[in-house]
């Protein structure tokens, strides 16, 4: 089969599928991207140019339907090129958000096009009114219903849609969750998994950390209020003044990936630190920044708390792979986090705005690690059972795509649990 990808950042979101289908004999699999270093073996990367425009001389809420449009043109142009070079995708797959599936169809007509549909903005109920503290550079209703035409095009020129969560597709109109499908990326949990003699040193001191410690981790790509980066700060004097053994290892950089930046020349991190100047042990607050993938893995089995908190938003990646190492989890009660963590039975849940509770609830995690020691196996099911890689997610990926390639729409095969499963025998 010849399989076209297509993602601003390659491989993004299809790293997994992409990899299995270049190591899949008879596939061939050309990759769409800006430029960037990353590299796949088995994959022919091509790449468009970013949109180098400054500014652009149209209506403020039409601003990334033009670049959305821009960037279309551009992948529109490289799959004439293929299209003229003899190459005809049985499968076209990519992402909505930028535009750069707009104009498949117009070069490939008779071909399948699946696209990612990863969120849906609102203006009331989930992330834009959220957090009263970050007014969201979106709170504009017009300006957001502007930006959702992007994905609107994209369901116009798309045969079908995927949203990792059943939330996220439910954030969609009615009309177009009927052509989405909610089918997780996955995680490797062959990879991450418990370790009970995992150990991880951390590089500002040196320290060696075990299951032995009290060791709470946080983890997110930019520490930043959309995974209330403010919220868990805001819980560390309580908690480290109770517990004089606990050390907190925070995961992440100063960028901004969601939501407004913080004030000119200065980061989240920064503006923390600086109010709780004073309240918190900095000695035993370890900011690691953004580290290796293996060191990553180590941290999470060597976790005795580890804290997920976020907006009604896109649920993270690294939610999934700390259920999957059996991390004791403390997430907070908000849309995307309560679809895979239930309180009491695989986790523990909080308030995201409660920093007195969350501070109780890592230090009971901490207290009774052995007595919720089936909170962590449960965790762990739940990354097995829902979001394995190789013995469910990839199954669901080859259905979803032979049904496309053989002009049928998906059935209901394409489930997120066994009781789902069940219900559909």
């Amino acid at each position: 089969m010849n399989y076209l990808f297509l993602h601003q950042n390659f491989p993004g979101q299809y790293r997994h599928v992409v990899h299995y289908l270049a190591s899949q004999a008879g596939n061939t699999v050309y990759f769409i991207t800006q430029p960037n270093e990353n590299a796949m073996s088995g994959v022919h990367k091509i790449t468009y140019p970013k949109d180098s425009r400054g500014h652009v001389n149209c209506h403020a809420y039409t601003m990334e339907l033009d670049r959305a449009i821009h960037t279309g043109a551009a992948v529109a142009d490289v799959c004439r090129k293929l299209r003229e070079q003899g190459f005809r995708p049985d499968l076209i797959v990519g992402h909505a958000g930028w535009g750069e599936t707009l104009f498949l169809k117009d070069v490939f007509p008779d071909v399948p096009v699946l696209v990612n549909f990863e969120f849906f903005y609102h203006p009331r109920g989930v992330d834009v009114d959220f957090d009263p503290e970050f007014v969201s550079i979106f709170n504009d209703p017009s300006r957001l219903r502007a930006r959702n035409g992007v994905a609107l095009l994209a369901f116009h020129g798309s045969d079908w849609g995927h949203s990792a969560t059943r939330w996220q597709k439910s954030l969609h109109p009615p009309e177009m969750q009927a052509r989405i499908s909610a089918l997780h990326e996955g995680v490797d949990t062959d990879v991450l998994c418990p370790k009970p003699d995992a150990s991880f040193t951390l590089p500002d001191t040196g320290r060696v950390l075990t299951r032995r410690d009290e060791v709470v981790t946080y983890v997110a790509r930019n520490l930043e209020p959309y995974r209330g980066f403010h919220v868990f700060m805001r819980s560390l004097p309580q908690l480290l003044r109770r517990r004089k053994r606990a050390h907190v290892v925070i995961v992440g950089g100063d960028g901004v990936s969601y939501g407004a930046p913080p004030p000119p020349r200065s980061t989240f991190r920064a503006m923390m630190l600086e109010e709780l100047a004073g309240k918190i042990d900095l000695r035993r607050v370890h900011f690691l920044g953004l580290i290796d993938y293996p060191a990553y893995v180590k941290l999470l089995q060597v976790s005795s708390a580890h804290v997920y908190l976020t907006y009604p938003f896109v649920l993270s990646w690294s939610c999934i792979e700390a259920m999957a190492c059996g991390c004791l989890m403390v997430g907070s009660s908000t849309p995307p986090v309560l679809e895979v963590l239930r309180d009491g039975i695989n986790g523990l849940t909080v308030d995201f705005f409660n920093c007195r509770q969350i501070a109780d609830r890592i230090e009971a995690a901490l207290e009774g690690r052995r007595d919720l020691r089936a909170l962590r196996a449960a965790a762990r099911a739940t990354a097995i059972d829902q979001f394995d890689l190789r013995r469910q997610i990839l199954p669901r990926w080859n259905a979803l795509f032979a049904d496309l390639i053989a002009g049928r729409a998906p059935g209901l095969h394409v489930v997120d649990t066994p009781r789902e499963r069940a219900a559909n025998r």
